[in-house]
């Protein structure tokens, strides 16, 4: 694996992948912030089963965190990811410092309307923006045939996909970003980076929400109405020790609009907090 940090020997070493105009190898590009876990090698395995050649960033994006989220905190174990990308066979790590991300007098900003709104993009105000920008970055560094992310952040994948129709990205175009399920551990929670701040016994009481969403789920499907079903699922992670409900809600799957009921495009939408973190997850309403 060849691991490049400037963006001159980006460029060389996916031309190099890529090699001659008449035997053109395809790159798929898996974006992450690093501290990987299953849920991150379960998208470098589909890359590689999708395209020729896998390319892998690590940065940790500053534009998408609030002034009074975990920055500074956020794992950084470049070592240890790196030792795992190299058992996966991935060709190319890219990983830009400050600098090479965000260089003196950036000034430009991304933002997409619309499916941004809502969920956290109303909790996390200006986190979208940071992330349409860093990886409309990525995209125009790398120049992907095809690029993955995980449907834990199921919104951040329809900002994303948004982003790459409205400004004509066709390395990679919308159709190319593809959304790979959430990888989940065996009570259910699914697998996340933040998932390592939680304490061993926050940690139980964590895998209360995707049970609690399941139950909920069946009652929609069952007729029940969703406001109270939805007040019921709050009540539960409040009672198992969640300290709050961010959100419990229907969105259309593609628009990410709200929902009063059911209907065949929905989800459903939850963040919460436990002991300091703040856990997100999301399922179909129907089967």
């Amino acid at each position: 694996m060849q691991t490049v940090t400037t963006l001159p020997n980006l460029r060389q070493a996916v031309d190099e992948l890529r090699g001659s105009a008449l035997k053109r190898d395809t790159v798929a590009l898996v974006p992450t912030m690093g501290a990987l876990h299953e849920g991150h090698l379960t998208l470098v395995r589909e890359a590689a089963r999708l395209a020729d050649h896998v390319a892998v960033s690590i940065f940790v994006n500053p534009r998408q965190f609030g002034p009074n989220e975990d920055l500074d905190a956020y794992p950084r174990q470049m070592a240890e990811d790196s030792a795992k990308l190299e058992v996966e066979g991935v060709a190319l790590l890219w990983a830009p410092d400050m600098e090479a991300m965000y260089p003196a007098g950036y000034a430009t900003n991304i933002s997409v309307s619309g499916v941004s709104a809502g969920l956290c993009g109303a909790d996390r105000p200006g986190h979208f923006d940071g992330v349409a920008t860093v990886v409309c970055k990525l995209f125009n560094q790398v120049r992907p045939d095809m690029a993955l992310f995980g449907e834990k952040d199921w919104q951040q994948l329809a900002v994303i996909r948004r982003m790459a129709r409205d400004l004509d990205l066709t390395q990679p175009s919308a159709d190319a970003i593809h959304g790979v399920p959430i990888v989940r551990d065996p009570d259910g929670l699914a697998m996340s980076s933040r998932n390592a701040y939680l304490l061993p016994e926050h940690r139980a009481a964590a895998a209360t929400l995707p049970r609690a969403m399941d139950e909920a789920i069946a009652r929609i499907r069952d007729g029940q109405e969703a406001a109270p079903t939805l007040a019921m699922l709050e009540d539960q992670l409040l009672g198992a020790g969640f300290a709050s409900v961010d959100y419990a809600e229907l969105r259309d799957a593609d628009t990410i609009a709200l929902l009063n009921g059911e209907n065949g495009n929905a989800r459903l939408f939850v963040a919460a907090r436990i002991g300091g973190t703040r856990l997100i997850d999301n399922k179909p309403v129907q089967q």
